[in-house]
C-alpha cells in the first residue's frame, strides 16, 4: 500500500512568506530587472544583432519567471480558501503587480509584432525553441492595439473581469448546501454533494440535483449580472476593439486552431448525440425505467458503488502509469512526494479539480476533491495526467512548455484511459465489466458531449448578452440547449436551467470547453494506435508529450498521423465509443 495519504498541498517552494523582508527584497530584485528591461526600448530595431535580441528575450523569461511564482502562489493560496481576506487581498495585490510589470515591458511584444517579415524571419532563425512562441505573438498582429490603449486593457482587466471572476468564485465557493442522507440532514460542500449524483438511490440523486440548483439560483440574480458584464466587456474588447470575427475566435487564436475546424468538432460532436441517446436507453432499461430523467444520467447500474480509500487510488494510478511507462509514473509521484497535492474537503475550498504547472521543471501542484467514489479516482488519474505533461515538457522555456489548451487535455485523459482499460483487462466478471463500461460511457458523455454543448451555448449567450437578454432569457436558452443535446432520449426537469451558472470555466475562460471534446476524440484516436502498436507506441507518446508548446497543435496531431481539420478524424472517436455500446449491449450480465 501506498505511503501517501490524504493532505493539504504546502505552496513553500513557491513563496517562504508573502510578506517581511525576504519579501520585499524579492519585488526589489524583480523592479531591477524590470529596469533593465525597459533599457532595450531605445536599442529594438531592424538592424538589431540577434544575440541581443536573445538577450532582451531571456531577460523577459526571468522576469516572467517571477511574475508566474507570485501570480501562482496567489491563485493557488486563494484556492485552497476562497473566504480568506488574506488570499483575496494579496491576489489583488499580485494581480495590480503584473498589470503594472507587463504594460512596463509591453513594448517589446508590440514592436516584434508589427516588425517586417524579413527582419522577423532573420531573428527567428537564431530564437531556438522560442521560435514557435514569437510565432504565435505574431499571429496576433492584426488584433493589436497601440500601446497606450494595450495599456488601458491591462489596468482595465484588473478591476474589471479579473475581479468578476474572483467575485463569482468567492460567492459560489461559500456556498453549502443540506441533502437528507438516511433521516439526516447533513450539510455539504459541492464536492460532497456532488457525490450523490451517482448514488443507487434515484431519489438522492434527484434530491442532490435539487438541492445544488436551489442554491444557485438563490443568487442567480447576481450571477446572471455577472456573467452579462463579463461577456459585454469580452465583445466590447475583442470583437469592437480587437476586430475579432466572433468571440469564439479569439479562442480560438490564442489554441492555434482555425475557426473551421473547431466548427468541425462541434459539428460532429452535435451529429453523433445519438450515440448517447442510445447509451441512455441502454441505462434506463438497465434501471427498470421507461425513460432516464437528467437526474440519472451518471447512475449506477449495480446496486452498490463501491468505495475507495485515498492510498488505494494512489497505488491504482501510480501501478497504472509505470505498467505504461516507469518515467510518466515517477513525475506523477513527484507531485505527492513534494506535499504538491491537495485532496482534502474543506468548506471555503476550491470546487472541482485543477493541475497548475506553474514553471519548466517545477513539480506541478494538483487540487481534487477526494471522496473516495470511482469517478474521484478517474479525475485524479486525469490531474496527475496533466501534471506528468508539464514536467515531460520540462527542458522547454517559460514560453513555451505550456501547451495549447486542446492538447492540455491529451496526457490527462490519456491517463484515464490507461487505468480503465487495465481495470478491464483485470476483470473477467462480466457484471464488473459493465460497470466499467458504463463509467467510461458516463464520462465520455461527461467529457465530449456535455462539454461541446457548454461551448454551443456560450457562442449563442455571448450574442444574447450582448443584445441586452435578462438572466431568465439566458436560462430559457440554456434549456433549448439542453432539448437540443438529449432529444427524446430522457426526461429533462426545468431546475438544469440553471445548470450553466454553476459552470466555473464558462465564467473565468469563456470558450474553454470545447478543449475537453478535443483531447477525448484525439486520445480515443491515439489509444487506438497503443491498442494496435503495443509498446512500440510508447516512444512516441512520450515524444508527443515532451513538445509542450514548442509547436503547433496541427505540427504534434500530425506526427501522430492525424488531420484535426477532417471530420473523419472526429468520427473516429465516435467509431470507438459506439464499438463500447456493442460490447455493453452484448454482456449478459
Amino acid at each position: 500500500m501506498t505511503k501517501f495519504e490524504q493532505t493539504r498541498w504546502t505552496l513553500r517552494s513557491l513563496l517562504e512568506a508573502h510578506e517581511g523582508e525576504e519579501f520585499e527584497r524579492l519585488l526589489a530584485g524583480l523592479e531591477q530587472q524590470v529596469a533593465r528591461f525597459e533599457s532595450y526600448r531605445e536599442r529594438l530595431s531592424p538592424e538589431m544583432a540577434g544575440d541581443e535580441f536573445l538577450e532582451a528575450l531571456r531577460l523577459s523569461g526571468d522576469i516572467y519567471a517571477i511574475l508566474h511564482r507570485l501570480s501562482a502562489y496567489a491563485s493557488l493560496w486563494f484556492s485552497e480558501d476562497t473566504q480568506s481576506q488574506a488570499a483575496l487581498s494579496f491576489m489583488a495585490r499580485m494581480d495590480q503587480l503584473s498589470a503594472e510589470i507587463q504594460n512596463r515591458m509591453l513594448f517589446f511584444s508590440l514592436w516584434w509584432k508589427g516588425l517586417d517579415e524579413e527582419p522577423a524571419r532573420r531573428l527567428l532563425a537564431g530564437s531556438g525553441d522560442d521560435a514557435y512562441y514569437l510565432e504565435s505573438l505574431r499571429r496576433f498582429k492584426p488584433h493589436t492595439l497601440s500601446e497606450p490603449e494595450e495599456k488601458v486593457i491591462n489596468i482595465k482587466d484588473v478591476n474589471g473581469p479579473n475581479a468578476l471572476v474572483s467575485l463569482y468564485e468567492t460567492i459560489t465557493n461559500r456556498f453549502t448546501f443540506k441533502l437528507e442522507v438516511d433521516g439526516e440532514t447533513k450539510e455539504m460542500t459541492r464536492a460532497e454533494l456532488a457525490s450523490y449524483i451517482r448514488n443507487p438511490s434515484a431519489g438522492l440523486r434527484a434530491a442532490a440535483y435539487q438541492e445544488l440548483y436551489r442554491v444557485y439560483s438563490d443568487q442567480a440574480t447576481v450571477l446572471g449580472q455577472v456573467y452579462s458584464h463579463l461577456v459585454r466587456d469580452w465583445a466590447s474588447e475583442q470583437v469592437t476593439l480587437r476586430g475579432f470575427d466572433s468571440p469564439i475566435s479569439v479562442r480560438n487564436l490564442r489554441n492555434d486552431i482555425p475557426d473551421p475546424v473547431v466548427e468541425t468538432l462541434l459539428d460532429v460532436c452535435r451529429a453523433n448525440m445519438p450515440v448517447f441517446h442510445r447509451y441512455f436507453r441502454f441505462k434506463a432499461q438497465r434501471l427498470g425505467l421507461d425513460r432516464l430523467r437528467r437526474y440519472d444520467v451518471y447512475a449506477p447500474i449495480s446496486a452498490a458503488e463501491k468505495a475507495y480509500p485515498f492510498p488505494e487510488a494512489v497505488d491504482q494510478v501510480l501501478g497504472t502509469l509505470d505498467r505504461f511507462s516507469p518515467e510518466l509514473a515517477a513525475h506523477a509521484e513527484r507531485v505527492l512526494a513534494d506535499s504538491h497535492l491537495d485532496s482534502e474537503i474543506r468548506r471555503g475550498k476550491r470546487s472541482g479539480a485543477f493541475c497548475y504547472s506553474v514553471l519548466p521543471g517545477m513539480t506541478p501542484w494538483v487540487l481534487t476533491n477526494y471522496v473516495g467514489k470511482a469517478d474521484d479516482v478517474r479525475t485524479l488519474a486525469h490531474e496527475l495526467g496533466h501534471a506528468v505533461h508539464g514536467l515531460m515538457a520540462a527542458d522547454h522555456s517559460i514560453f513555451t512548455f505550456h501547451s495549447t489548451l486542446p492538447l492540455a487535455e491529451m496526457a490527462s485523459v490519456f491517463s484515464e484511459m490507461l487505468l480503465t482499460d487495465r481495470l478491464l483487462a483485470e476483470e473477467s466478471d462480466p457484471a464488473v465489466r459493465r460497470d466499467l463500461l458504463v463509467l467510461t460511457l458516463d464520462d465520455a458523455y461527461a467529457t465530449i458531449a456535455r462539454q461541446a454543448y457548454f461551448v454551443l451555448f456560450e457562442i449563442d449567450a455571448h450574442r444574447r448578452a450582448v443584445e441586452g437578454a435578462t438572466t431568465d432569457e439566458l436560462c430559457e436558452l440554456y434549456l433549448d440547449n439542453l432539448r437540443d443535446q438529449f432529444g427524446d432520449s430522457l426526461d429533462l426537469s426545468d431546475d438544469f436551467r440553471w445548470e450553466w451558472t454553476s459552470i466555473p470555466h464558462i465564467y473565468g475562460t469563456p470558450f474553454y470547453c470545447y478543449a475537453y471534446s478535443f483531447g477525448q476524440l484525439l486520445v480515443l484516436a491515439l489509444y487506438r494506435q497503443y491498442r494496435q502498436e503495443g509498446g512500440a507506441f510508447v516512444p512516441r507518446y512520450l515524444k508527443i508529450l515532451s513538445y509542450g508548446g514548442s509547436a503547433s497543435p496541427a505540427h504534434i496531431i500530425g506526427e501522430a498521423g492525424f488531420d484535426m481539420a477532417a471530420p473523419d478524424f472526429w468520427q473516429g472517436g465516435f467509431d470507438v465509443l459506439s464499438g463500447m455500446m456493442d460490447e455493453l449491449e452484448a454482456l449478459k450480465a
